[in-house]
């Protein structure tokens, strides 16, 4: 390779390139993203001092804000200078366009507002407004609540998916207010007005730890209101709100709904959930509870025209008399992460017939979500039997994994079947007692996730590379669903600790998750016991395996979620759960190092690392040496954190204390765990020499000795392939970006044989799997790090330390044999990041962006003997070059 690289994070000298040009109207900024909360015209936020992120976009290069002003009002007739009597910032100084604090007016729960802002440049020039933006404040009291929660008298109980009706008058619609519906549900909901199904949401609301918490979703039902009768039914599901688990009372899903009518600062009561609504069974039942392996799904009877019935003319249904139910009280609070929607429609590739009346339906992909069929005519009764999996077993059969629904067929009009309250991991579907082959066009799949944005796009010039990161994007929209990362949608669809903190940094940066780690970090302290012991998976319905990475998702996760999103409060709201579990930790430390902590009711097993490749060296899953030793090395990446996130909050004895604490524990480790005489740490597998040279365990005169020797071990010890799982993944990733080690990683990633990425291709996957031979789940959270690598060190985009939110960020491109282009974009907080490199024969072509906001530290190729951007010869060869905003043109000329 023509080109090599210096890395070097502490060059001392700097050239700021700012290119100033004279300013015209088409030069200023342009505002855009405007976010409340870091949602888009959220209708119901958790807080009464709301704050607010833009971002700013212009074709200048060097331009920065400099100035703001922010304009709230009640009433959008009423957002300019002279009404805007909720909040008129004035002119603020402040280059800051991310986390701006409300400053206005108390607000109350309840209000809807309408909010704008414009910008000053370096220049003074001043933008024009936003467009505007609105965002609503949600229920926060209970004493907020008229309403009663209600439920349906049923025999099926949990089983039962009923719908619920109010009929009520409108005197006349005020067009110029809106009409707020604020659901709270215990279990899965969708609401109808007039017969129209109210927004795109599914599978609502997000989940949460019903012992201790329950959420709201608020809807603007105005569009669906006419003058006089209105119709409103709420449909049911129990989804998580089961039988036996925490927080479950009653005997099915009960939900509690208040409309607000909301205008110019004032809100009034139009309705609630009270005796005085009706119900009944719908044609819909669910299957099985929910518990590892028994998802199961859902029962649907009667035609397509029966079931549309209680839109189109509810009056000629029975409806019966519905249940005021007695809850626990417990927390209620807005939904603060968008809802699930269907995200994209998938076509099945393949029907085959396996008898006279059973067939197997191939999608073509796995996925999550709604299966949906228009069958050929059937006979009246005739019971249709669905099963779903994600893959074959070696019999060409269908893999056993608990996920059946079923269709009574009426004999009648369009026999038609969709999902509702319930969902599958799946490809393949048996479809079982149908006497006639369907048509392919009459079967479609649904994607479901939560509507998180995507933020970023990677290519390179090896094929091999980017289907193994595009397989790694789709798995993490396959298992992102519920306001959480589940570890898989088919078998457990729990929220583990371990497989979120193997996959955070490479999820946030794919994806816009601030609002999805908010919802699953509040569920993670509404865990936490009293004694600071944590479970591992949040929200916690029973127990489940793992070990200390899975636990310290509080930390790592919310230390992470700063990061990349800049969002201090996370920091400063978990801060004292984070407190509260190391002591835990402390409790179970002996002669310094932590140690196997009891087995609960709601937590078992003691993990070190976890799905390591069974045959390709030792078996470290269950060696001691090798589980205290990874254990501790992630309670001192812990202790790291907590420096930096004391830090961060000022609090510096505190940090200097977790400073202290990590040292100690770090010489320990040392003391414990290295054999000076094989030149590694515990059993010498990749993560037990790599996570002590990433945790900072390693002396500095070791690292490279331990790098040989791990090199050598994997070529000859695991013939150059992968040897660890859902914990050494992402440890890996993050240490060779650091230690400047691409070819190591490209050689690993390039094996198409077992075990691998590619091998996973090879036989057909699309997603990632739980283990590397592909036993039980192919649909998973378990080796998705590796995603973080394509952008860190391939794309060469990295934050810099103390710099959140991509404020600054590095570009150093670490390229391996054999890669010889890149293109790379995220988008973060202040706008897009963009990088694209090209080898040439002695030359190295750059195209990097900037986003307003933010400046780019370019380090420079060791071999570059000259430099241009944007055509200027840059004399002075610094390791490191300043970019401010804008795109720039880089040419390295190397040493012949």
């Amino acid at each position: 390779m023509i080109l090599t690289h210096k890395y070097s994070q502490l060059a001392i000298l700097s050239i700021l390139l700012i290119f100033t040009l004279g300013c015209t109207h088409s030069d200023r900024f342009s505002i855009s993203d405007l976010t409340c909360e870091s949602l888009k015209d959220p209708l119901g936020i958790n807080t009464l001092h709301p704050r607010f992120n833009w971002k700013n976009n212009s074709n200048r290069q060097g331009a920065i804000q400099t100035a703001y002003q922010i304009l709230v009002a009640d009433d959008i007739q009423k957002l300019n200078e002279k009404d805007a009597d909720v909040w008129n910032s004035g002119k603020i100084t402040s280059s800051s366009n991310i986390w701006v604090e409300y400053a206005g007016k108390p607000l109350h729960p309840g209000q809807l507002l309408f909010w704008k802002v414009r910008v000053w440049d370096e220049n003074g020039n001043e933008s024009s407004w936003s467009k505007p933006a609105r965002f609503g404040v949600g229920l926060l009291d209970k004493n907020d609540w008229t309403a009663s929660y209600i439920g349906y008298p049923s025999e099926k109980g949990f089983y039962s998916c009923p719908q619920l009706r109010k009929t009520f008058s409108l005197n006349k619609t005020d067009k110029k207010g809106a009409y707020l519906l604020h659901v709270n549900s215990l279990g899965y909901h969708e609401v109808f007005m007039n017969g129209k199904k109210v927004g795109e949401d599914v599978l609502s609301p997000a989940v949460s730890q019903f012992d201790k918490r329950s959420l709201i979703v608020t809807y603007d039902v105005t569009p669906f209101l006419k003058t006089g009768k209105n119709d409103l039914v709420i449909w049911l599901g129990s989804g998580w709100y089961t039988e036996g688990l925490p927080g479950v009372a009653g005997n099915g899903p009960v939900v509690r709904a208040q409309m607000e009518h909301v205008h110019k600062g004032t809100s009034e009561t139009v309705l609630y959930t009270d005796a005085s609504w009706v119900g009944r069974e719908s044609e819909y039942s669910r299957i099985s509870d929910w518990m590892t392996g028994r998802y199961g799904g859902e029962t649907v009877s009667g035609n397509l025209e029966t079931q549309h019935i209680v839109f189109e003319a509810p009056d000629e249904l029975k409806w019966g008399e519905i249940a005021i139910a007695e809850i626990p009280e417990h927390e209620v609070t807005p939904q603060t992460v968008e809802p699930n929607r269907i995200m994209e429609t998938i076509q099945p590739a393949k029907i085959e017939k396996l008898n006279d009346s059973t067939f197997l339906v191939d999608m073509g992909k796995c996925l999550t979500g709604w299966f949906e069929i228009t069958f050929p005519d059937l006979e009246k009764s005739q019971e249709i039997v669905m099963e779903y999996a994600d893959h074959l077993d070696n019999n060409g059969g269908l893999a056993k994994q608990g996920q059946t629904d079923k269709y009574i067929a009426s004999g009648t009009g369009t026999e038609y079947f969709i999902n509702k309250f319930n969902y599958h991991g799946f490809r393949y579907v048996k479809i079982s007692n149908l006497k006639q082959i369907p048509q392919l066009t009459d079967i479609k799949a649904h994607l479901i996730h939560t509507d998180f944005e995507f933020t970023s796009t990677f290519e390179c010039s090896d094929e091999d590379l980017n289907r193994i990161h595009d397989m790694i994007a789709y798995t993490l929209r396959c298992v992102g669903l519920g306001g959480y990362l589940v570890d898989c949608p088919q078998i457990e669809r729990l929220g583990y600790g371990g497989d979120g903190n193997a996959s955070t940094v490479t999820a946030q940066t794919m994806f816009h998750l601030a609002p999805l780690y908010n919802n699953w970090l509040q569920a993670w302290e509404d865990v936490i016991r009293e004694d600071g012991s944590m479970p591992h998976t949040a929200p916690n319905p029973y127990a489940a395996g793992g070990g200390p990475y899975w636990c310290g998702f509080i930390i790592s996760a919310s230390w992470n979620t700063y990061q990349h999103y800049g969002d201090r409060k996370v920091l400063e709201k978990y801060y004292p759960v984070m407190q509260k579990w190391l002591g835990y930790v402390d409790q179970y430390s002996v002669d310094g190092l932590l140690k196997r902590w009891p087995d609960t009711d709601y937590r078992n097993w003691y993990l070190g690392d976890w799905a390591t490749p069974e045959g390709v060296g030792n078996p470290v899953n269950t060696d001691e040496r090798s589980v205290d030793l990874v254990n501790n090395c992630y309670i001192s990446v812990c202790l790291s954190q907590m420096e930096n996130i004391a830090g961060v909050l000022g609090k510096t004895e505190e940090a200097r204390y977790y400073s202290g604490k990590r040292a100690q524990l770090n010489n320990i480790i040392h003391e414990t765990f290295f054999d000076a005489q094989q030149g590694y740490y515990a059993t010498g597998s990749q993560i037990d020499i790599i996570f002590p040279m990433l945790a900072g365990v390693a002396p500095v005169e070791l690292k490279d000795g331990l790098t040989n020797t791990l090199i050598e071990r994997t070529i000859k010890e695991y013939d150059g392939h992968l040897n660890t799982g859902l914990v050494g993944i992402p440890v890996m990733m993050e240490w060779a970006a650091k230690a400047n080690q691409p070819d190591f990683i490209y050689s690993m990633l390039k094996k198409k044989t077992y075990p691998g990425y590619l091998y996973m291709l090879e036989q057909g996957a699309n997603t990632t799997w739980e283990h590397w031979a592909g036993d039980r789940s192919r649909i998973h959270n378990c080796f998705n790090g590796v995603g973080q690598w394509f952008y860190h060190a391939i794309g060469g985009i990295r934050s810099l330390p103390g710099k959140q939110a991509y404020s600054e960020f590095l570009v150093d491109p670490q390229i391996p044999e054999g890669v010889t282009w890149a293109k790379t974009t995220q988008e973060t907080p202040y706008g897009k990041i963009g990088v694209h490199w090209e080898l040439h024969n002695e030359t190295m072509t750059m195209e990097v962006e900037v986003p307003v906001g933010s400046i780019a530290k370019l380090i420079s190729p060791e071999s570059a003997i000259s430099t241009r951007i944007n055509q200027e010869v840059i004399t002075d060869q610094s390791d490191t070059i300043s970019l401010k905003s804008g795109k720039y043109f880089i040419e390295y000329s190397s040493k012949r």
